[in-house]
């Protein structure tokens, strides 16, 4: 594993010491081995290197001491701030945003998850071509072997700019695809449920404990980037679909929700977010807030929420449904690991599932009375 030596600025936003676990945390799943913190104190970032020329020599005597191969950032750089760290550092230093592209990488396994990680970070790519050339004169060759004029950083940038058309072309194909596949049950009126959250939150051991499915499920960031569906059976409800869907973070980098918005529809078009939180976390409030501002992003503010704390085992609470003053079901207590509160999941499901089909049925008989009402003043 490659040493790394890992960076944060504190701006006094946030729990500073969460931010940087959560970083080396990111680091391992990237497949770095952090040997040592390096930490300071800012009001706003340096323009050249984003820390202070001190904090830089810092890091230089880190980076020997701990004879590391990389400099991991706890933020997004700007490409002439990466350029001018990496000149003084003379290694590798990787921000916040190329970490999780990294990361996500590395697990896509899925043919449209592999498109569209490879879309964004071509996005992200482009940005920064700059950092590969140090210098930009005209491409040159004999007789039959002239360049078309360009400098080889405009040949790299037009050709990564025909990849990512090709890309978007074929994750459109994709998303057509699933519009298709949306429609068919909406046609059965079957009843969809999407599983959101914080990484790492549980959602694809709950996903199998209610599905049986067996999908990868593991204690480590980003576990799962490919939307999952299945079929479950509820009493008094039948049929009923639910989707597992790739985990948040904080700072998600914006080419990732952009690339993964045709998996992310899945979210968009349920018919009831099933919000998985890690009950054990202490920084849980955050992490809801971090995955409310990403469902914002991406037009699934407004699907209506059912917040489920998991790992009640590790948090020492019990099994429990809470209910709100309009006496609707607000937030259910469970543990996909053990088992616990399950039951109690599975009726959340029912009783809303059964509220929204009385709900529709509700909405048609109102819309054939409009109709009829129209044809009698037409007649």
């Amino acid at each position: 594993m490659t040493k790394a030596i890992l960076v944060g600025v504190d701006f006094g936003k946030g729990d500073f010491a969460a931010s940087v676990g959560e970083l080396s945390l990111l680091a391992r799943s990237a497949g770095a081995e952090p040997v040592f913190t390096v930490t300071g104190k800012r009001s706003s970032p340096d323009a050249a290197f984003y820390v202070g020329s001190g904090k830089v020599d810092e890091i230089v005597q880190a980076v020997h001491l701990y004879n590391a191969g990389l400099v991991i950032f706890n933020h997004a750089l700007s490409p002439a701030q990466q350029r001018n760290l990496e000149k003084r550092l003379d290694i590798g230093v990787v921000d916040r945003t190329s970490l999780i592209l990294d990361i996500f990488a590395q697990r896509a396994k899925s043919h449209e998850g592999k498109v569209q990680v490879e879309l964004a970070q071509l996005q992200h790519l482009m940005t920064r071509l700059v950092r590969g050339w140090t210098h930009l004169e005209r491409q040159k060759g004999g007789i039959g072997l002239r360049g078309p004029g360009e400098t080889q950083l405009e040949t790299d940038r037009r050709l990564i700019g025909e990849r990512v058309r090709m890309l978007r072309t074929r994750l459109g194909k994709l998303q057509r695809q699933r519009e298709t596949q949306r429609r068919s049950r909406n046609r059965n009126q079957v009843f969809s449920l999407s599983l959101v959250g914080y990484t790492n939150a549980g959602k694809s051991t709950l996903f199998n404990a209610m599905t049986k499915a067996g999908t990868y499920a593991a204690d480590q960031l980003f576990a799962t980037l490919d939307t999952t569906s299945r079929r479950i059976y509820l009493e008094s409800v039948g049929n009923v679909v639910v989707s597992d869907t790739v985990g948040f973070i904080r700072e998600l980098p914006h080419q990732l929700v952009a690339a993964f918005r045709a998996t992310l529809e899945e979210t968009i078009h349920a018919d009831l977010l099933l919000h998985v939180v890690d009950a054990a976390n202490p920084m849980r409030n955050e992490q809801i807030d971090e995955v409310n501002t990403v469902l914002e992003e991406i037009g699934a503010r407004d699907v209506p929420q059912l917040l489920i704390w998991n790992k009640i085992d590790a948090a020492g609470l019990k099994p429990a449904l809470e209910r709100d003053e309009y006496g609707k079901i607000s937030r259910v207590f469970v543990s996909a690991r053990t088992g616990e509160g399950l039951d109690l999941l599975r009726s959340a499901i029912a009783e809303y599932a059964k509220d929204q089909k009385i709900s529709r049925s509700g909405d048609m008989d109102e819309r054939d009375g409009s109709d009829n009402h129209s044809d009698i003043a037409s007649n």
